[in-house]
Order: C-alpha cells, then structure tokens, then sequence
C-alpha cells in the first residue's frame, strides 16, 4: 500500500511534509517524484522491454513461452532477467504455446470390435491438394523449423547447432 495519498493530504493540510515522510519511512525525493506524473525509469525501460517481448512473441507466432523469449533478447544484447521477462509477459497478456500431455483415461480391449462410425467423418479429405499443402509446410514451419530456438540445445537454434558440431 501507498503512503503518498496520506503525505498529500498532510501537505493539503498545511502540516510539514519532511516530517509526515519521516513519520511514514518514505523519502522526501520519492514522494515528489511521484507526484509530478512521470514515470520513473524502471516504468519506461519496462515498457521498452515489453514491446521488444511483444515483437520476439509476435515473430514466434506466439509459440515462445518465457525462457525462449529471454534467449531471444539475451541474443540481442539485452540485460534482464527471466523473472521480469515472465512479470511483463504476464502483464501484457503473452503466453507461449505449450503441448499438452495425452491423459490416458481407458485402457482399450484388444479383442473389442471396433464401433461403426455413425457420424461417417473423412479425415483424408482437404479442400483441394493446395490447401493440404499449405497445413503440412505451416505444421513443419511452426515445430521443426531453422530458427526456432530448442532447450534441449542449449537454446540454439538447430542451423547454428549442426554449424557449432561441424567447426
């Protein structure tokens, strides 16, 4: 909780602010910086930094989860830590996609006959063959291309990975 509204109706008041900050353990500078409106410069390079995760998150096509998006701008050549990463992430709404673990709920007979399909779905049949095409190369684009970045390397990407073995 904030102590500032108190020291300002003090100050409205017409008490001595120095010493209602002494009172309250606030300092002076900090109350007055406050109240002029301005946001400090943790708040601005906050921001700065949120807009480079939103753009590392947009360019992912929203798959980069937090470590991969504070790789990314390590990369980059920026100071921040993971947890503040995950703070602003969380902030502006970001999150990486993530697949689910299959949960088994039945164990299924072997010897069972198999069902009819009543409701007689086709899942072999796309559009046309270019429709099939463009889902193939956006599942491979998405999960296995060169640029995405793999804990399991070290958070490189696979390209820089076969490069780092060959030299």
């Amino acid at each position: 909780m904030t102590v500032h509204p108190f020291i300002e109706v003090e100050k409205r008041d017409g008490h001595n602010v120095k010493r209602a900050c002494e009172l309250l353990q606030v300092s002076r500078a900090a109350f007055f910086a406050r109240r002029s409106g301005r946001p400090g410069p943790r708040a601005v390079r906050d921001a700065e930094l949120t807009e480079k995760i939103a753009e590392v998150h947009e360019n992912s096509r929203g798959t980069y989860g937090v470590p991969r998006v504070h790789a990314v701008l390590q990369r980059q050549g920026e100071d921040c830590g993971r947890r503040r990463i995950a703070r602003l992430m969380r902030n502006a709404g970001l999150q990486g996609r993530h697949r689910r673990r299959r949960q088994l709920t039945t164990i299924p007979d072997p010897r069972a006959a198999a069902r009819p399909d009543l409701v007689v779905r086709d899942f072999c049949s796309w559009p046309s063959r270019a429709a099939a095409r463009t889902a193939i190369f956006d599942f491979i684009e998405g999960w296995y291309n060169l640029h995405r970045l793999h804990s399991s390397l070290g958070y490189r990407s696979p390209a820089e990975y076969e490069t780092a073995l060959a030299a």
